[in-house]
């Protein structure tokens, strides 16, 4: 098994000792200690692994709440930015402002 399959709190058996997940990338050791364990590591699972939680909703904002705190922070951005940053951070804005739309929508670029 390899471990971005272990869900976090996993034990399992590395190179002979015997590890938790507790990262992405780390775990640590039963005998004390953090390891950081390679994607290519094959690793031997012990006892009930817990189970990974699938049913967890994927979050989501309002569109009009985002732009609203985005909105503000462009009008801050202008206070302090000099004139010839300016057609930049519009450019920017209208960069940011159609990725929000495309990810409304469903689509990523």
């Amino acid at each position: 098994m390899k471990f971005q399959q272990l869900p976090i709190g996993a034990r399992f058996e590395y190179q002979g000792k015997i590890y938790v997940k507790n990262g992405p990338i780390t775990a640590s050791s039963e005998q004390g200690g953090q390891a950081m364990i390679p994607r290519y590591a094959v690793l031997k699972p012990l006892g009930d692994q817990p189970a990974a939680d699938k049913t967890a909703p994927r979050r989501r904002l309002d569109e009009a709440a985002v732009m609203a705190a985005f909105d503000e922070f462009y009008r801050c951005c202008q206070r302090l930015s000099n004139v010839d940053a300016r057609a930049a951070l519009d450019a920017a804005r209208q960069r940011f402002i159609a990725h929000l739309h495309a990810a409304a929508r469903g689509k990523s670029d």
